[in-house]
């Protein structure tokens, strides 16, 4: 981690010393840009409010009353005076997948499906727009989020498309039709030979199979429909998806699944200087190879070039799946799903999936931290957190892992003895709070209250001194309120704040609402340190990148409905204006 010695803060050190009262050398250069008559909430530590910030470069050289601030101006300072408005530091988002999510509507546009008849509508006109015996792929619209609340059948499949083969996926999970499962070679006689987890539902009665895969729609043999991307392609849908992220105030975000195209892909638009946001990769690892596979992949992982730190592109996770999901039926759990018409469930001791056993969980997790790799698990089932937890424990016994922060992905079902776990060992979590609101009332009425207790417990984590930062798990499609997941942060943080689940008029479990400080810190700081760059991100203080956002409301005040529904005047990232609202023709 760059220290304050850095080379990016020489030359600022007189300015820095505005912020302490100091007087500040006449021979310092003066910013390039104040602005000033705003309401600077810094999210530093004391949460202190200014009035005014400067910018030279790409660092934050002061932070102030407009008074002393404007001071430093020179006779080529551009100054902007946002009337009153308030300014928050860039956005940082810990989870999102940004180069699949781009691609999704490549093809053609996906309408919103909410329902069963939706989907099946959906469906059908598909069937006129390509060839006879092409695949149909529909891929996570998850069952907790249809009114339904239920897989499609294989009969209603079959109606709306007899002559395509049909493939509904939910990430490892899928309902598919008959002429997707003759072409893919599964009868009621097939079984799962490839060492790789999962399994084929079938009918009790007769045996065959019912459509529902579970964590196996790899057995699918689906090929693609649409019409091919070149390079340039997934490039331009890139910086057409960063800039989408721009405009909702995101400066940073966390690919929390990186193919190693992925990082080229990235490094292809810093090279440019056409990268509008700050990404932190975490490389892909597949769990289920053999271990000294592994083992190669992350010490190639530590030697690539992108693992030395530069604030712009930085490769320094890995990341594993350990789990199921739960909008599929699969997080591992501590006790039985129990048996559930929403998720297909008929065994009642059925707990979900376990992907990784405890010894080699182990084993990649010590390779990971000891190769500087923050090591992350999908980890959605308290199952899976505790599990996954105790490998580092175990770890921990070896080396000291607090420094390394190793990290669980989702960790939406806990226990309070996980989160004292956590705090014990250093551990860091990466939620999304967009699950509670679009998920919270499937999930009551599958597990009921009193087992929800500690589902994304915000309040807990926070007072137990966690560190958590807010994610979105973007993706599909561009735009923040559209996309499967929203990744619009300000939703994210009216969720946190109110609890309130969509389609029910009471909060989930409200006595783990947080406050407007600690919902503005999932976004800000929280991230800056899942990160290991909380020295350069993530409040708004000399010395730090100039990432900072103008807001059309005030978040500190206004009511807390009104919280999802702010909106973003500009965006700068290291002092660069990436986001207008006018250039954007609103």
């Amino acid at each position: 981690m760059p220290s304050m010695d850095h080379p990016s803060f020489r030359g600022i050190v007189a300015l820095v010393g505005l912020a302490l009262g100091v007087s500040v050398s006449e021979s310092a250069e003066p910013p390039q840009l104040i602005v000033h008559h705003a309401k600077v909430v810094t999210v530093d530590p004391r949460f202190t409010i200014a009035e005014a910030i400067a910018v030279r470069d790409d660092r934050i050289v002061a932070v102030g009353t407009n008074e002393e601030v404007r001071k430093l101006a020179g006779p080529e300072t551009e100054q902007i005076d946002v009337q009153g408005k308030t300014i928050l530091p860039g956005l940082i988002d810990s989870h999102v997948h940004p180069n699949s999510a781009a691609m999704h509507e490549f093809s053609h546009p996906v309408p919103e499906l909410e329902t069963i008849a939706d989907l099946l509508k959906y469906i059908e006109a598909r069937t006129r727009t390509v060839n006879e015996g092409d695949w149909i792929s529909i891929s996570q619209v998850f069952i907790t989020r249809l009114r339904d609340q239920r897989y499609p059948t294989r009969k209603e499949l079959d109606l709306v498309a007899p002559k395509n083969p049909v493939v509904f996926s939910t990430g490892p999970d899928a309902s598919i039709n008959s002429l997707a499962m003759k072409l893919s070679g599964i009868d009621k006689d097939t079984k799962i030979t490839d060492g790789q987890p999962g399994y084929i539902e079938k009918d009790p009665e007769t045996g065959e199979p019912t459509g529902i895969l579970r964590s196996c729609t790899r057995l699918v043999k689906s090929k693609g429909s649409g019409k091919s991307a070149t390079e340039e392609d997934r490039l331009a849908r890139l910086k057409q998806l960063f800039a989408d992220y721009n405009a909702v105030g995101l400066t940073s975000v966390s690919d929390r699944n990186s193919g190693d195209g992925d990082v080229v892909r990235y490094r292809k638009l810093k090279d440019a200087n056409e990268l509008t946001c700050r990404v932190f990769a975490y490389l892909s690892v597949n769990a289920q190879d053999p271990i000294e596979k592994i083992e190669a992949r992350l010490e190639a992982a530590a030697k690539n070039p992108a693992h030395a730190y530069d604030n712009r592109l930085w490769l320094r996770g890995v990341k594993i799946f350990l789990d199921g999901g739960m909008l599929t039926g699969s997080a591992y759990m501590r006790q039985p799903w129990g048996v559930s018409k929403i998720y297909s469930i008929t065994d009642p001791e059925y707990r979900g999936l376990r992907y990784v056993e405890p010894d080699k969980l182990f084993q990649i997790a010590r390779l990971a931290l000891k190769n500087d790799l923050q090591m992350t698990a999908h980890s959605v089932g308290d199952g899976a957190v505790h599990a996954l937890i105790e490998a580092y424990a175990k770890v921990n016994e070896e080396f000291p892992v607090r420094d390394r922060r190793p990290c669980i992905t989702h960790c939406n079902f806990m226990s309070l003895e996980a989160v004292q776990r956590m705090k014990e060992l250093g551990i860091v979590a990466d939620l999304q709070p967009a699950w509670l609101w679009l998920d919270g009332a499937t999930l009551e009425k599958q597990f009921g209250v009193e087992r929800l207790a500690y589902f994304q417990p915000y309040r807990t984590l926070f007072d137990h001194g966690v560190v958590v930062g807010g994610g979105s798990d973007h993706m599909q499609k561009i735009g923040s309120l559209r996309s499967v997941n929203p990744y619009n942060p300000f939703l994210g943080m009216w969720i946190a704040l109110t609890r309130q689940p969509r389609w029910t008029d009471r909060p989930f479990h409200p006595e783990q609402r947080i406050t407007r400080e600690e919902a503005i810190r999932l976004y800000t700081a929280n991230n800056a340190w899942l990160s290991f760059e909380e020295k350069e991100k993530g409040s708004l203080e000399p010395g730090k990148l100039a990432d900072f956002i103008v807001l059309n409301q005030d978040i500190l005040t206004c009511p807390e409905e009104a919280v999802k529904d702010i909106t973003v005047n500009r965006t700068w990232m290291g002092g660069k204006l990436v986001y207008h609202e006018k250039s954007a023709g609103q």
